[in-house]
């Protein structure tokens, strides 16, 4: 029998509906500098929060430059490192990558970078589909605690965390809100 997940209780709003926003505009901003505009530019989003925070950054990129980026959206599931512990069937979900990433810069999308295996599998995933010039990672929050080299080019918040605390990235689209948490397990 598969113990249960402990049941977790908001300890912290650590970003709300405005600081959100901010932190992605400054993203936008920072990605239309560091690669000189918006050419040749693609987003390719985590599902299911990535991929809404990569349309928001595309959308932010429209505004300020006027470009149209095409954004995906990228089911890692089959690349996880994890399968074989997982309880259960693994629910696979559609990549959609409706343009080609060869040649062009991939900026991998996520909400929370914890250990980096999720990037890790994400970048295998994104290889198979082609060859892009170069991937660059926007997170929106850094939690710390990598097992594996991964960096990101741009974040939102860098925020420690202890291991037994959740950052829960809540979005509009999905929760209701915009918001960012941090969860702990309830007591008793």
């Amino acid at each position: 029998m598969a113990a249960r997940s402990p049941r977790l209780r908001e300890k912290a709003e650590v970003l709300d509906t405005a600081a959100l926003d901010r932190a992605l505009t400054r993203i936008a901003h920072e990605i239309l500098e560091r690669n000189g505009g918006a050419k040749d530019l693609t987003f390719v989003g985590l599902r299911t929060r990535g991929v809404t925070l990569a349309q928001r950054l595309a959308a932010k990129i429209a505004a300020i430059d006027g470009a149209s980026l095409p954004v995906g959206a990228l089911d890692i599931t089959l690349y996880r490192d994890d399968l074989d512990s997982m309880h259960g069937a693994p629910v696979v979900r559609a990549t959609e990558i409706p343009f080609s990433i060869k040649d062009k810069t991939v900026v991998l999308v996520d909400d929370v970078l914890f250990t980096g295996r999720t990037i890790r599998a994400a970048l295998d995933a994104l290889i198979d589909l082609g060859r892009p010039k170069m991937i660059q990672l926007a997170i929106l929050v850094d939690r710390g605690h990598r097992e594996l080299p991964i960096r990101p080019d741009y974040i939102g918040k860098n925020l420690p965390t202890s291991r037994r605390e959740a950052v829960a990235v809540r979005l509009t689209e999905h929760d209701g809100e915009d918001r960012v948490v941090i969860e702990e397990p309830e007591e008793g």
